[in-house]
This record gives C-alpha cells, structure tokens and sequence, in this order.
C-alpha cells in the first residue's frame, strides 16, 4: 500500500477484527510510518488490524497556498481512511470499527478529523496521544507560506509553486524555519516555539478550531480516548541543551511569551517553582498539555482520560514522562527505533509491563470502547499510566485553573503591515 503498511493477525473477509489507523507525529513537517518505532506486529498481536499512513508534509501538506485546496495533509489522511473503509475487510478488519491514534502532530490530525465534515463517518473511535493546540488562522498560514515562497523568488500560487523542484520547496521550509524570529512581530509566539506548519482553520476542509468544533457537537458519536504526558517539555529542553541550567531570563521570555495572563499568573500559582519548573511547566502547558485537556472537555461524547506519569530511564533518567515516550508503550516496540532510547537498554521488566498495559487498553478501547477506567465526568476522572495504575482527578489543578478561561484560538497574523 503507498500510504503505510498492513499488519493482521488474521486474513480474510470475515475475521471481523477491529481495525486501528496510525497517523504518525513529526510537527506537521518530518516523520514517515515506516519508521521501526511504528512496527505495528506487536500491538497487532493483542487481536486488532494495524493501519499505519503517510501523508504530505511541511510546505507540499500545510501551506496556505492560492489555487490549492487548504490542509492537503489532513485530506491525504480522509483518503488513507476512504481506502481502509474500502479495503480493510479484505485484512481481515472491520470497516464499521475503525479507531484513529496519533501521538503530537499526529494527535493533532485526528483532532482535526474530528471537526472535519469530509470525515465524519470514517471512524467509529479516536486515540488522541498529546494533541498540540497550534491551529492557524488563514491570514497567518498565507504570510508564513508567502515567507517560504519568497526563498524561491516566487509568489505563494499553486500556478508558480507547481514549476517548483519540490526538494527545493522543502528546503525553502527548512530555510524559513531556521531564521522564524525575524517575523516575531508578525507570527507571535510560533516563532518562539518554531511551529511553521499546523492545520489551518480555513472555513471550509476546516470549519473551526477543534475545541470550538466538539464543543458544538461535531465528533459526539466518536468515542474518545486522549491524554499526555506529564513531563511534555523536558525531552524538548534536553535537544536545545537548556536542561537543567534554565535561567531567569529564559523562564521570564517563556512565560511572557506563552502564559495566559502573563508569566505573574505562573509565579503565583508555583511560589516555589524556580526557573527551570516554570520553564518546564508553561512549554508542556501551551504545547500540549492544557490543548489536550480542553479537547477533552470540549467533547460531548463518551470520554477516556489518562496522564502518563512513569518516568523515562533511559537516556540517563532525567527526562520524566517526556514527550514520545508513550510510543515506545504503546507499539511495544521497546528496543528499535529513536523513541526506544528514552526505554533503556535492555528494557526493565517494569517498561514490558507497563507497555503491555497500555496496548491491552488501546486494544480494548478499539474493541469495546472501554480501556478499563471510567469517563471523564464531572469529577475529571484520569487514569494515571505508571507502574501502579491510579484513577484520580485530574492532577495538574494548579495549571488547569490557569488555562480555565483560554479557548485556544486559531492563531492570528498580529502584524498586517
């Protein structure tokens, strides 16, 4: 199959197994499913069919550009899910139980998908592993594909673009995203996160901004698991190389730059948070954390919540519940592929444990539409995925009333001139 691979353990029209799509993260940019992470043998064992997409990327999936339809990604993705309702029985899957999962940028997709008309019907549940909440406006989308066109001295039109090597429009890209502060007037805190690419809210592939979208009803007769990770940030700050030597200066910028309110609100609610947890703290909220959990509450249908809180040991064991580290656990793939690093070699019999926890959930969850802990209610009930499971409320109280009142807006172009 172009788009990704198969895994089943039972061929054959009437094996009826319920069917799990993987839509892999990368910001919108990088990433491809035949990555050794995304091995889907081991997950497909626990009784389901395993899908697992590509789709395009950076300027080619994401860029708003004149005479091209907007959010061509996501609609690569309607098309691998137009396939696999077509296709899927012949894999012995059933069409009529198909669960999305996607971790980040992915996450991301599926949130997407589900406030999407052109994809309503495709899936019956969806598995969203930290969802980022950068969506775009179209002014904003067409300035940062103008910047990206420009590199290439042409005008952001499909007519120009199509004549374009498109090697060079991904180095055109890389390009705009190694130099995004010069338009820190005009693309806000993008720039800070160096976020070039993200769905765009164009009015008609995209209605609205997902929050907004299940907020009104749009995705109530899809079930839905979602959760993060504790620690969003801290694998983030290991590759910039401010981990653990965070200063003031830096935790002020992230905080006037990302807080709601401004950083004071973070000061005070963590008096004794020091730079490096407030640094930490406010990048996991804004990039992950806080869009995943208003997604959750946005949903008026049936909801599963949970917060992985085991720490990473690999790696030199300081990174937490970081960002990634449920791929690993989820496929079971524990010792191939970049994610496995933050596993430990070998993997601890702790990790395999834990692992096959989570896949049981998944799997249930894509079978029956239960992972074994309750829904989301009014007590915010979450399933903490550590070594001994816990259901509680939601623990992050402290950085859920800070963001009580933020709507996570698709992001504006602040400068028209």
């Amino acid at each position: 199959m172009a788009f990704g691979d198969v895994w089943s353990p039972e061929l054959g029209v009437g094996a009826g197994l319920p069917v799990m799509v993987w839509i892999p993260g990368g910001g919108y940019a990088v990433g491809t499913s035949s990555l050794p992470e995304f091995d889907g043998g081991r997950l497909a064992g626990g009784g389901v069919v395993v899908v697992t997409m590509n789709y395009r990327l950076g300027v080619e999936g994401f860029a708003q550009i004149e005479g091209a339809p907007a959010n061509r990604g996501l609609l690569d993705q309607v098309a691998a899910l137009e396939w696999v309702r077509d296709n899927i029985r012949a894999f012995g899957g059933d069409p009529d139980r198909v669960t999305v999962f996607g971790q980040s940028a992915g996450g991301g997709s599926i949130a997407a998908l589900l406030a999407m008309p052109r994809a309503a019907g495709l899936f019956r549940r969806a598995v969203v592993q930290s969802a980022p909440g950068a969506f775009f406006s179209p002014e904003l989308a067409g300035d940062i594909a103008a910047a990206c066109a420009a590199e290439l001295g042409v005008r952001p039109t499909m007519a120009e673009l199509s004549a374009v090597d498109p090697a060079l429009l991904s180095a055109a890209g890389d390009a705009v995203f190694a130099k995004m502060d010069e338009w820190k007037e005009r693309w806000g805190p993008i720039t800070y996160r160096r976020i070039p690419y993200a769905p765009v809210v164009d009015g008609d592939v995209l209605p609205a901004t997902p929050w907004e979208a299940l907020a009104n009803g749009a995705g109530r007769d899809v079930d839905l698991l979602i959760g993060h990770v504790r620690d969003e940030h801290r694998l983030f700050s290991l590759l910039e190389g401010v981990l653990g030597q965070v200063t003031e200066e830096q935790a002020e910028t992230a905080l006037r730059t990302l807080a709601p309110g401004g950083g004071r609100s973070y000061r005070e609610a963590f008096p004794a948070a020091g730079p490096e947890e407030l640094y930490e703290l406010v990048n996991s909220d804004w990039l992950f954390r806080m869009p995943t959990l208003h997604l959750a509450q946005a949903h008026t249908g049936r909801t599963h919540v949970y917060e992985l809180t085991w720490p990473a040991p690999g790696l030199g064991g300081g990174l937490g519940a970081c960002h990634g580290l449920d791929v690993p656990l989820v496929f079971g793939n524990l010792s191939s592929g970049q994610p496995a690093l933050l596993i430990g070699d070998p993997p601890s019999a702790e990790a395999e444990a834990l692992s096959a926890r989570i896949r049981a959930a998944w799997t249930a969850f894509a079978t029956y539409g239960d992972p074994g802990w309750p829904t989301d209610d009014d007590q915010r009930l979450v399933q903490l995925l550590d070594t001994e499971p816990t259901v509680t409320t939601y623990p992050e109280e402290a950085s859920r009333l800070l963001w009580q009142h933020h709507t996570f807006p698709a992001l504006p172009l602040i400068d028209r001139q």
